[in-house]
Parts: C-alpha cells; structure tokens; sequence
C-alpha cells in the first residue's frame, strides 16, 4: 500500500510537469503568430502610409516625396527601413494643412503607422523574452520558426504646424 502512494505521487508530478510544458509551447507558439500578424498589419500600415505620400506628393508636383514613396512602395524588405525613414525624413520637410483632404491622409497614416509599430514592438519583444527563457531553448520550443524580427524606424508621427490647432 505505501509503494502505491509514491506511483501517486509520480504520475501526479509527471502529470503537472507535462501540464506546465504543453502550456509553455502553446504561450511560445501563441506569441510568435501575434507577432507574425503585428508584422503584416505593420506591412499594411507602411502601404498605406507611402500610398498616401504618393498621393499627396503628385498633388503638390513634391518630386523628392514622390520618389521617396515610390521607393518605399517598391523596396525590398531587407530595403524597407531606409526607405521608410527616408520617406519619413521628406513627410517632416513638407508643410501639412490638416484642412487638406491628402494632407489629413497622410497625418492619419501615420499616426496609425506609429500605433501599428509599437504593438509590433511590444509582441516582438514579448515573443523573444519567451523564446529566450532556459527551458525554451533547452527544449527546442521554437526551433523551427526564425526570431521574430523588431522593424527599426524613426518615430512615423508627423508635427502640425504650429499655427494650426490639433
């Protein structure tokens, strides 16, 4: 009778371990696609954003900001974050009328680009703080998936003017 309390104990020990280990991959797995989608709605938010500057540039004959969205529409990804940088370094030298139609496009793009990043931000550091834990990597929870990627851009946020109310 006392032998059976230890088999007990045993598969009540093992029980919880697998417990704990079947939650840990599916938390590890949970992150990594909430960071693959935050990647793509990023994706779409930079589209919109240079479409938007595309727009407002050929409305403006603004030939570098034009040249500056075509090229951010076009790039590759390994391209992607000069590009964006260089169209948001030619947003901020143009002067933006919030009462403009393609002016408040572009204001509102990027406002939602600045959102969509920081949630991007925040699952990719979530996602790599959970791969990187001991019994992750021990394991090998993560292995056939590559570490989720941060996208490193300068704040996509553009100023009013001053003379114009928010």
């Amino acid at each position: 009778m006392p032998g059976m309390w230890w088999w007990l104990g045993g598969i009540l020990v093992v029980g919880l371990l697998a417990a704990y280990l079947t939650w840990t991959v599916g938390r590890v797995e949970r992150l990594r696609l909430r960071a693959e989608s935050a990647a793509r709605a990023l994706e779409a938010h930079l589209l919109r954003r240079a479409a938007a500057a595309a727009v407002l540039a050929e409305r403006r004959d603004g030939v570098e900001l034009y040249a500056a969205a075509r090229i951010a529409l076009d790039a590759e990804p390994e391209e992607r974050e000069a590009a964006e940088n260089d169209l948001t370094r030619q947003l901020r030298a143009v002067r933006l009328d919030p009462a403009d139609p393609d002016c408040e496009a572009v204001i509102a793009a990027s406002r939602r680009l600045a959102l969509a990043r920081q949630v991007h931000t925040d699952l990719v550091r979530d996602a790599r703080a959970a791969r990187g834990r001991r019994l992750v990597r021990l394991l090998r929870m993560g292995h056939r998936h590559p570490w989720p990627r941060y996208f490193d851009i300068d704040d996509p946020t553009l100023a009013l003017p001053a003379d114009v109310p928010a």
